[in-house]
């Protein structure tokens, strides 16, 4: 059973959609590579992603991104497995994420087409 950390409090929310670790590609002038998040889908279309699990609910999240209309699809250009790419409506940023299996990948893309297409 996994247990939300606001349902306690707010027992009519909504589980979210989605939820487990990806790892998310860094492109910042500084570093570079892949970091390991804690991402959340809420059922409302939003993507929040935290440093570790155990911050969700109790830190405000990295950041918050809209997926409506957003476009999610399977990324081979990078030439490593389980890569897929959102590029959001609002924004000119595309974000790489790393599933750790097809299956994994397969889950994400499912609930963030849902997100993508409400």
């Amino acid at each position: 059973m996994v247990v939300g950390s606001d349902i306690s409090r707010y027992p009519n929310t909504p589980r979210p959609t989605c939820r487990g670790y990806l790892h998310k590609r860094t492109q910042s002038a500084i570093l570079k590579g892949w970091r390991k998040r804690w991402f959340v889908l809420k059922h409302n279309g939003y993507l929040h992603y935290y440093k570790h699990k155990k911050n969700e609910g109790k830190c405000k999240p990295l950041e918050v991104t809209k997926l409506e209309g957003a476009e999610i699809s399977v990324d081979t250009s990078l030439g490593k497995p389980f890569v897929f790419k959102c590029i959001p409506q609002s924004g000119n940023r595309i974000f790489y994420f790393c599933a750790t299996s097809n299956q994994e990948m397969k889950r994400w893309l499912e609930a963030m087409d849902k997100a993508v297409h409400p």
